[in-house]
């Protein structure tokens, strides 16, 4: 029977509900621990150590419902894991005369480790789904906003004019980045089994003529890569899995950071298509999904460190490094998946507002073009007159609030110039919309 799961999100709502808080939840992990278990048996029967029955009646005895997690959490106190007790609970629901098959020749890091393998891949399963989710709700955003002007802006300040498009297009192209480093560890997730110290030796001393074979053999039943060496203080995997989801959860970050700062009551650029309340002020429409989604961003990395800090792991099986990536691990799979269901959310639902970003173009009274200007004019009237004129222009602009156009409409030497092209912040966005359609063509 399995205790009822406490760890329902009260303080996490950006994974509360999500896929990847089901799939890496107490229950998830035993279910992976006993999927783990079985497996073993059935790759050592596949080569003859271990005889049929011993298979059927492991994984009869491996439902997760026969199971109290909180007497196995409880009782990983006294071995630091919670494989020694599952094992003793396992292998007495097994009886005789096949208990003596379950976890033969293994460690409690070959289970655990395989475990917190199967947990990551079904997690990384379902955020490279809302991942796709995303990019393709992106993708129509960028399509239809390719000629969308708006005000580009570096350090806080309107800079030159860009294009929602292009901006949708970046988004999407962050996005697909953590796609593929998702997908490419997902697909490279090993198996881990080395019994001991990483020998494979008790597999010798149970009869295996070639111990060696019987990793691959657990990695097929299993569904994960078969490793190439025990790897209980090689860390890669758990590296790798680190850097994905780190990428992921800051990429996603990014989306969130621009749409925080576009939707903004002085801006209003866009919106999300569901804000949430206040428990104060009912005018308010939070933006929700990019809040939950800018909060994991600031917390994955944080995690990520001590995975990256684990790799210093010593001898052939460390005390401390291997036992401090669980919970991080864990909650790094969390977060990148809660982030990704958001901006899968946040992405199909968001409402563009083309003419508040054309409204805006002229809050610098024209100077928002200033530098076409500056290399247009140089020509007319000389680098240093053109350079000065824009700065003495720029100047009165604000001061007596007049637009850069009508300024320059004053001046002699322009009398014969049509300066409303060049005034014209929609007609400034560069080659925005060819990069844009590059961008698109990324699958």
């Amino acid at each position: 029977m399995t205790s009822a799961d406490s760890d329902t999100g009260l303080l996490a709502p950006g994974r509360a509900g999500s896929a990847a808080a089901s799939t890496t939840s107490d229950t998830a992990y035993l279910r992976a621990l006993l999927d783990a278990e079985t497996a073993l048996t059935r790759a050592q029967a596949a080569l003859g150590l271990a005889p049929d029955g011993a298979v059927a009646a492991v994984t009869e005895a491996a439902d997760p419902e026969r199971f109290d997690l909180a007497s196995l959490a409880e009782r990983a106190r006294s071995g630091g894991n919670p494989v020694i007790p599952l094992v003793a609970d396992l292998t007495r629901a097994v009886g005789e005369p096949y208990g003596p098959y379950v976890h033969r020749g293994a460690t409690s890091q070959d289970i655990m480790d395989t475990a917190t393998v199967l947990v990551a891949a079904r997690t990384l399963d379902v955020v490279l789904a809302d991942l796709g989710r995303t990019e393709r709700a992106l993708a129509r955003l960028a399509a239809e906003h390719r000629d969308t002007p708006m005000p580009g802006r570096t350090l806080t300040q309107h800079a030159v004019p860009t294009t929602f498009g292009l901006k949708a297009a970046g988004w999407r192209s962050l996005v697909l980045d953590a796609r593929d480093r998702t997908a490419a560890v997902r697909d490279g997730l090993p198996a881990q089994l080395g019994g001991a110290a990483g020998t494979l030796a008790a597999f010798a001393a149970y009869g295996a003529p070639d111990p060696a074979a019987l990793p691959a053999a657990y990695a097929r039943e299993l569904g994960l890569r078969p490793p190439a060496l025990p790897w209980h203080t090689l860390r890669t995997p758990i590296a790798d899995l680190a850097g994905c989801l780190v990428f992921t959860a800051g990429a996603l970050g990014k989306i969130a950071a621009d749409v925080l700062a576009l939707s903004r009551t002085e801006l209003g650029e866009v919106t999300e298509g569901s804000g949430g309340g206040s428990s104060a002020m009912p005018h308010k429409a939070n933006p929700v999904r990019s809040t939950l989604i800018a909060a994991a961003a600031r917390r994955a990395p944080q995690l990520a460190a001590t995975l990256y800090g684990s790799l210093a792991a010593e001898d052939e099986r460390p005390a401390g490094a291997w036992h401090a990536e669980w919970e991080p691990l864990r909650d790094l799979l969390r977060l990148a998946g809660g982030a990704a269901r958001d901006a899968a959310e946040l992405a199909g639902g968001l409402r563009v507002h083309p003419q508040a970003m054309r409204e805006h173009l002229g809050l610098t009274h024209g100077l928002i073009v200033s530098e076409r200007l500056s290399a247009e004019l140089a020509p007319v009237l000389g680098r240093a007159r053109a350079k000065a004129l824009l700065t003495e222009l720029a100047r009165r602009t604000y001061a007596e609030g007049r637009t850069l156009g009508e300024l320059l409409a004053e001046v002699p030497e322009l009398a014969d110039l049509d300066l409303g092209p060049l005034t014209d912040p929609t007609r400034y966005t560069g080659s925005a919309g060819a990069l844009t359609d590059r961008a698109l063509e990324r699958r």
